[in-house]
């Protein structure tokens, strides 16, 4: 299909966001799916450096507040020793190119300013550039003095700092320049270090800048040095273990570094596992716990007052950054940095001990990072040995769990997840550390009468006892117990099409009412069915196999039957790209005509605020309302975030957009507010059955663990 370029102003309001979460806590958001026409085409290059289109009207830009969105609730309240997991994501856009070991900074507003580093040719880098956390829009700021990588930097008032690094040998000049907003400038070396320094890293703790580990490019330099000016240092502590590459972070009054490499003694070369404690009131520094595994190269950020470490690499990797062949701070990145860690710890400092709080969406090394409000930006890296140019968003969710727990980081924290891999002709349940934990049909649960094929949809019912599925091309709906298998209802006859009783021609959408019918969207019959439990039709909207949009006597090819609160269904018409609300005697209640290409499986997700997939490539997640208005749209052209031809998309409780990517053969979640790609299970154009491939996914649904179903409560 033809692609449709859109504007891009402000997101939704706060206002009308939160009259949507109002109205949700209530009522809940609804859910349908879509019909499978559209033939997967094929994919061009995937990039990680991509444009975004996002769409938002009427209302102001709003900010986040980490983990609300429209029709969501608050995050639950933690227990005082708590810690919130980590939603981490993935920008749909990236850098203009591979960029690692670099220094990030405070910018104005919602930008960064991103200084020096590796670049894609392995040579240091002189630029100093802004980067939009928004959008990904760079702009060139000025240029360093010198091309260097591995430097420490820190903003004190309204200049920022560069101090040490290498290229190709270890120097010692501090270079300063103006903090934006105002011109940045070129830089201007104003001190030097006491000596050569580079692999260390800085943190402002009120009017000092501490300068902590590295090496002069042969020896450690275990001494924490601090400066007010960048021009006058003094000496705070020693370090206990020196290292170079370690996750360092002010957590109140003290600094904490995390890992590193060893740079000394018996563990030279090699990655530690020790937390130190730096205190600058007292002069001391300290060994006070340990990490899991030995790290270097991670990245520490406090965020809403909590302290996480992200990435790195492990020492099982293999080892040094240090070796004899590379005696300087300069040459090319290191072989550690072939195995990069995703995980993401949160710091106890009561214990001090980590927990794990999440994953890393691309595990990286010596990337930058910088905080941001309620967000750390992680930018740029090293994976598989070489420099990337992905961005990761990461923000406290106590909705993605608690730190420590089991499934800390899920999207769909302490739920199940139903996926109905319509290419592998079967249904997956996934707990929330992505493990299958029941398949069907399967050993001990055997396939219907004709056959288990084409499952488009499958959601639970009473109180998870029982899924429904509907098999679009086998013609049938079926009804089992959960987690038996057995069959228990069964409408439709195997691969024969009809729209006379008891026959259907493409079923979606079929949903176990709590009245105890049945509602299906018969796509090529043109209808919409009432079905009572005894297989009569109770009622239907559309006349059989008049497929045109003239309500209330006919459908165009319905493929959505989202039931709502007050008893009607929201449908969506393939014919003409149109959203109706419809009583179940087929009395019409409202309908829009969207300007989007093929419209699939709508939600309710606020009073007048709906959720619609459109399935098309490149495929967007869009809200709108009854006017028609296009209120949020995203749908990156490109890229890892692209979406191919996506058929049902919900809103989770945890404040995510979780979406079938069905000709990706994944799942995922988007974060709705940053656009970033905060879980997926599949990998991305790979079809397949082994655990954690999928084939054409074309339906989903949530399990709590009292057997609610927050995306269609209202359903049996």
């Amino acid at each position: 299909m033809p692609r449709r370029s859109v504007r891009r102003p402000s997101l939704p309001s706060r206002q009308d966001r939160d009259l949507a979460r109002s109205w949700s806590a209530n009522h809940t958001s609804q859910r349908v799916i879509r019909r499978r026409r559209l033939v997967a085409s094929a994919l061009g290059a995937i990039a990680l450096g991509v444009a975004l289109t996002v769409v938002a009207t009427g209302g102001g830009g709003g900010t986040k507040k980490p983990g609300q969105a429209p029709g969501t609730k608050s995050p639950p309240a933690l227990a005082s020793k708590q810690i919130p997991a980590i939603e981490a994501g993935l920008l749909p856009w990236g850098l203009p190119e591979p960029l690692s070991r670099e220094v990030v900074l405070p910018g104005a507003g919602n930008t960064v300013t991103v200084v020096g580093g590796y670049g894609a040719s392995g040579n240091s880098l002189a630029t100093i550039f802004s980067l939009d956390t928004t959008s990904g829009a760079t702009a060139l700021l000025g240029s360093l003095a010198a091309a260097t990588h591995d430097a420490a930097g820190a903003q004190l008032g309204t200049r920022d700092f560069l101090m040490g690094g290498g290229n190709p040998t270890t120097v010692a000049d501090v270079e300063s320049f103006t903090a934006p907003p105002a011109p940045t400038g070129p830089s201007s070396v104003i001190g030097r270090l006491p000596q050569p320094r580079s692999d260390a890293s800085a943190v402002t703790i009120g009017n000092n800048v501490y300068v902590v580990g590295g090496y002069d490019g042969t020896s450690p330099d275990p001494e924490v040095v601090s400066t007010s000016d960048g021009v006058h240092f003094s000496d705070v502590a020693a370090l206990p273990v020196p290292v170079r590459y370690p996750a360092v972070a002010a957590l109140g009054q003290k600094i904490y570094l995390f890992g590193g490499e060893g740079v000394s003694g018996p563990q030279s070369g090699d990655a530690v596992n020790a937390i130190q404690m730096v205190d600058p009131a007292s002069k001391t520094a300290r060994i006070v716990g340990h990490m899991p595994e030995a790290i270097a190269g991670a990245s520490a950020a406090v965020i809403e007052g909590k302290l996480y470490v992200a990435g790195g690499v492990l020492a099982s990797a293999g080892t040094s950054t240090s070796n004899t062949s590379q005696s300087t701070a300069s040459t090319a990145p290191a072989a550690v940095s072939n195995n990069a860690t995703g995980d993401v710890f949160a710091f106890d400092p009561s214990k001090n001990t980590v927990l794990r709080a999440g994953s890393l969406p691309v595990p990286v090394a010596y990337a930058g990072v910088q905080v941001l409000g309620s967000h750390a930006w992680l930018i740029g890296g090293e994976s598989n040995g070489a420099p990337v140019s992905s961005v990761e968003m990461l923000t406290p969710n106590a909705l993605f769990g608690t730190a420590g727990a089991v499934g800390a980081g899920s999207p769909f924290f302490g739920a199940k997840l139903l996926i109905a891999d319509r290419g592998n002709n079967r249904l997956l349940l996934l707990d929330d550390t992505n493990q299958i934990v029941w398949t069907y049909p399967s050993d001990y649960a055997a396939a219907p009468p004709g056959g288990f094929y084409f499952p488009d949809d499958a959601f639970f019912a009473k109180q998870g006892t029982e899924i429904i599925s509907n098999q679009e091309e086998n013609e049938t709906i079926v009804i089992i117990a959960f987690p038996s298998g057995q069959l228990l209802w069964q409408y439709g006859h195997p691969r024969q099409i009809g729209t006379a009783p008891g026959f259907l021609h493409e079923p979606d959408d079929a949903y176990l009412l709590k009245n105890g019918q049945v509602t299906v969207a018969d796509a090529d019959g043109c209808r919409v069915l009432f079905i009572n439990p005894d297989k009569s039709v109770a009622s239907q909207i559309g006349t059989n196999n008049v497929c045109m949009h003239k309500p209330p006597n006919y459908l165009g090819s319905p493929n959505g039957d989202t039931p709502l609160p007050d008893g009607n269904v929201l449908v969506s018409e393939i014919n003409g790209q149109w959203v109706s609300e419809y009583t179940p005697a087929g009395q019409l209640v409202w309908t829009v005509h969207l300007p989007i290409h093929y419209p699939s499986d709508p939600q309710q997700i606020g009073p007048d605020l709906y959720l619609v997939s459109d399935y098309s490539l490149p495929g967007s997640i869009l809200e709108f309302n009854r006017e028609g208005q296009i209120l949020y749209r995203y749908s990156p052209p490109s890229g890892l975030g692209e979406l191919n031809q996506p058929s049902l998309t919900e809103l989770l409780p945890s404040g995510v957009f979780m979406t079938n990517d069905d000709y990706r053969d994944r799942m995922v979640a988007v974060d709705p507010y940053t656009q970033a790609l905060v879980w997926q299970y599949g990998v991305a154009d790979k079809q397949g059955t082994a655990p954690g491939l999928l084939n054409t996914p074309d339906g989903f649904d949530l399990l709590l663990p009292d057997g609610s179903t927050p995306t269609h409560p209202t359903t049996g």
